[in-house]
C-alpha cells in the first residue's frame, strides 16, 4: 500500500513541478473542492477547530473559512513539486518579499543564537530554506512514514545550506550546541508532543491545549533571540515574515513563557487565518480533562 502511495505522491509532485506555480495551486484548489463533499477527517477536524477558535463567528462564515483552509492545505501539497524537486535558485525566485530579518542578522552578527518559531501555516518548507541564507541552521528531522519520500525531503531541506539532525538525544544536543554557538534553529511551536513530560496545557486562542516546552526550555538555556517566522502564500510566490516574540517568552516561569509563545502563534495567524493548518488536532489536552474535543469524530 505504501508503495502505491509513494508512486502516486511522486507522480503528483513531478506533474505539479511541470506546471506554473499558479496552475499548481489551482490544481490544489480543485482537489479541495472535490474532497469537501465527502466530509472526511480533515474537514471534520477543521470544523471542530474553527468552532473552538471562533465561537462568535456565524456558522456560514466558519464554513467559508473551513473551505478556504482545506484549499490552502491542498495548495501547500501541490506547490511542493516546486519546493522539493526544483533547485534552490528557483525556490528563491518565488520569495517575492521578506520582512523583519534585521533583528535576526544583528543577533547573529553579535554571536547570539536565534530560535525560529515556525507555526503550521503558509509554506513552512520555504521558511527553512530562506532561514539558511541568514546563518548556520540546524533543524530537527523525523523521516516520513513513507520511506521513499525521505531522500527527496532531506535533499530539498538542505538545498540552501541547512543541517538536519535526528529527533533523538544526540540530535537535540547538536541543536542546543549550535544555538549556544550563535547559530539558528527552527522549531514548530504548535506541534503537540506525544510525551506527557514534553509539554504543559496552556491557552491557545482562549482554549486550553497541550503545548510543547522544547522551545521555551531552549530559549531559557541558550539566551537565544526568539523570532516567529512564516511564509505567507501570495500571488506568484511567497512573502517571508520574521516577527520578534514578546518579552514574556523569556520568562523563567514555563507557564508564562508558553502563554507568550501561544500568543505569538495567534499573532501570526491573524495575518492569514485561512493559511493556518486547521486540519491539525491542535486542541488536544494532556492529561485529558473529561471528554476530548475530537472524540465525537
Amino acid at each position: 500500500m505504501k508503495n502505491i502511495q509513494l508512486v502516486l505522491i511522486k507522480g503528483l509532485l513531478q506533474f505539479s513541478a511541470l506546471l506554473p506555480l499558479s496552475w499548481a495551486r489551482g490544481l490544489g484548489r480543485l482537489m479541495a473542492k472535490l474532497y469537501w463533499p465527502f466530509g472526511a477527517r480533515s474537514r471534520k477536524v477543521t470544523e471542530i477547530n474553527l468552532a473552538l477558535a471562533f465561537p462568535d463567528m456565524p456558522q456560514t462564515e466558519q464554513r467559508k473559512l473551513a473551505k478556504a483552509s482545506i484549499a490552502a492545505t491542498a495548495e501547500l501539497f501541490t506547490e511542493m513539486g516546486h519546493i522539493w524537486l526544483k533547485p534552490w535558485s528557483h525556490v528563491q525566485s518565488l520569495i517575492l518579499e521578506t520582512h523583519g530579518t534585521d533583528p535576526v542578522l544583528a543577533a547573529l552578527a553579535g554571536g547570539r543564537g536565534v530560535i525560529l518559531l515556525a507555526p503550521h501555516m503558509g509554506n513552512w518548507e520555504v521558511v527553512g530554506l530562506h532561514a539558511a541564507t541568514l546563518g548556520s541552521v540546524v533543524s530537527l528531522y523525523q523521516p516520513p512514514k513513507i520511506e521513499g519520500l525521505g531522500p527527496i525531503i532531506e535533499q530539498a531541506r538542505q538545498a540552501s545550506g541547512a543541517t538536519l539532525v535526528p529527533t533523538d538525544s544526540r540530535g537535540l544536543a547538536k541543536l542546543l550546541r549550535s544555538v549556544k554557538n550563535g547559530g539558528l534553529s527552527g522549531i514548530l511551536p504548535d506541534q503537540v508532543p506525544a510525551d506527557l513530560s514534553s509539554g504543559e496545557n496552556s491557552l491557545f486562542i482562549g482554549v486550553p491545549c497541550f503545548t510543547g516546552t522544547l522551545a521555551s526550555n531552549m530559549i531559557r538555556r541558550t539566551g537565544a533571540l526568539a523570532v516567529f517566522v512564516y511564509a505567507k502564500r501570495v500571488p506568484g510566490g511567497f512573502e517571508v515574515r520574521y516577527e520578534l516574540a514578546e518579552d514574556d517568552i523569556y520568562d523563567k516561569d514555563t507557564a508564562v513563557s508558553l502563554a507568550a509563545m501561544n500568543r505569538g502563534v495567534e499573532q501570526c495567524i491573524r495575518s492569514c487565518v485561512e493559511q493556518y493548518q486547521w486540519e491539525y488536532k491542535r486542541f488536544r489536552v494532556r492529561p485529558r480533562i473529561g471528554k476530548g474535543v475530537y472524540d465525537k469524530m
